[in-house]
């Protein structure tokens, strides 16, 4: 294991039971709140970001990560919201979480025809939010080069729903 995936897994916590019973929520808030650690992350990913035109954050927790990586990368952000959230028009999709359901959206504008996109979040569960985001990069007319998360859950298999986009884990547990 790498020195900066130790330091990352020494900064999630398990918060058993939320937001539901039987899930138990990662974490990121320590690993945010200590600077030398999320330095290292934006870093990173940062590192992964060679022709790159823009940089897409999933709400609300890959908003963080994504915003520092794009700047650190010269690359524009892109928000991927909740539905009802952006207020011009947008483009939609519906997905399946480990816990519900929910709606992705996008504005129809957001990108250039052909921009390269890398869509970063926090942690990859089911994979339902990262394939309605990459969906809906694409409908917008936009190149997804790949997918970048601080963490993944392979117990939950969400690569598999991501076949054929290039994945990228800082951790994988």
């Amino acid at each position: 294991m790498s020195e900066l995936s130790e330091l990352i897994l020494r900064r999630i916590r398990d918060v058993p039971d939320y937001p539901r019973p039987g899930v138990v929520f990662k974490d990121i808030t320590p690993l945010l709140a200590d600077h030398a650690a999320f330095g290292a992350v934006v870093d990173e990913l940062a590192g992964m970001c060679e022709g790159i035109d823009k940089i897409v954050g999933i709400e609300a927790r890959g908003f963080i990560l994504a915003a520092p990586v794009a700047y650190r990368a010269g690359t524009g952000f892109v928000p991927v919201r909740k539905k009802g959230k952006l207020p011009a028009e947008t483009l939609e999709r519906s997905y399946d979480l480990e816990y519900g359901s929910a709606v992705v959206e996008v504005h129809r504008d957001a990108f250039e025809p052909g921009d390269r996109v890398l869509i970063v979040d926090d942690v990859l569960a089911t994979g339902g939010t990262a394939r309605a985001t990459a969906d809906l990069v694409r409908e917008a007319g936009a190149e997804v080069v790949g997918a970048a998360v601080l963490m993944e859950l392979a117990f939950l298999a969400g690569r598999d729903r991501l076949a054929g986009l290039d994945l990228r884990s800082l951790v994988i547990v």
